[in-house]
């Protein structure tokens, strides 16, 4: 080999090993970069997690001591008004105001039972679902059916919460928006995760278009959003479907922990 070869061939390994350090250090760093953005991704949207948590919380408190306050106080106070008009003893001229003031303390009564759910909190989830479901006039425009299926069973009491507001929801905006003559919800007790089914034969809406506030006779799919955010919280998935006259069905799933307690399995409701 000639002695001017003898430098390079020495040199060549070495700029080899070189450069493979280079190209080696750059694939870690870029590992390492991705690593550090998925980090942070994973804080990010845990923070958003925790906040939607703080924010239904706080929402739910507040309906505490909203339904409270009417209960105790303006219940209270209206209970105390029929009083001083029964002790007149002129029912000739207490009678339509003493029935006005049974109207409304018995919408008292129901106002502050939508806002916080006393059978839910003294009998848990499927016992509430059953006594919600018995809210709606059977007699009225719209027939609703909530079936239970599987084990019923009983969950955390702010996971119990959640999901009972997310069926009040669903219910509700079927009754409010839907102009169906039925509506039926699935509840499913499944092996770990708890379903929800939810269809009706109303009006149905177009879910491609931007939400804005519906036409007389139309609905949109505005009510989504405080389903998604309260699914959201519990880490679930929703579906939905819809078409202009042809009703609207939604499948939510679940993956909440049971408690241990299986209860007796509710008969439906309708």
């Amino acid at each position: 080999m000639p002695d001017a070869l003898i430098p390079l061939v020495l040199v060549t390994p070495i700029l080899l090993l070189l450069a493979l350090g280079i190209v080696g250090f750059v694939v870690r760093y870029q590992r390492r970069l991705i690593q550090q953005q998925l980090e942070m991704q994973e804080l990010h949207e845990a923070a958003q997690q925790q906040a939607l948590e703080a924010a239904l919380l706080a929402q739910e408190e507040e309906r505490r001591r909203i339904a409270g306050d009417l209960h105790d106080g303006v219940g209270t106070t209206l209970a105390i008004v029929k009083l001083h008009l029964n002790t007149l003893d002129q029912p000739e001229l207490t009678q339509e105001a003493s029935s006005l003031l049974d109207q409304a303390i018995n919408e008292v009564r129901r106002i502050s039972r939508n806002l916080l759910p006393a059978a839910l909190q003294k009998f848990g989830l499927p016992f509430a679902l059953e006594a919600l479901a018995r809210t709606v006039p059977a007699d009225g425009p719209t027939r609703v059916e909530v079936e239970q299926r599987g084990e019923p069973r009983r969950l955390d009491p702010k996971y119990e919460l959640i999901v009972y507001r997310v069926v009040q929801e669903l219910l509700g905006n079927g009754l409010r928006h839907a102009y169906a003559a039925h509506i039926h919800i699935v509840v499913e007790f499944g092996t770990d995760q708890l379903s929800l089914q939810y269809s009706d034969d109303g009006v149905g809406f177009d879910p491609t278009l931007p939400d804005q506030p519906p036409a007389p006779g139309t609905r949109t799919g505005l009510g989504l959003t405080n389903l998604r955010s309260r699914v959201g919280v519990l880490r679930g998935t929703l579906r939905h479907e819809s078409a202009p006259g042809e009703g609207t069905r939604v499948w939510i799933s679940l993956p909440v922990p049971y408690l241990s307690t299986i209860l007796p399995a509710p008969s439906s409701v309708l």
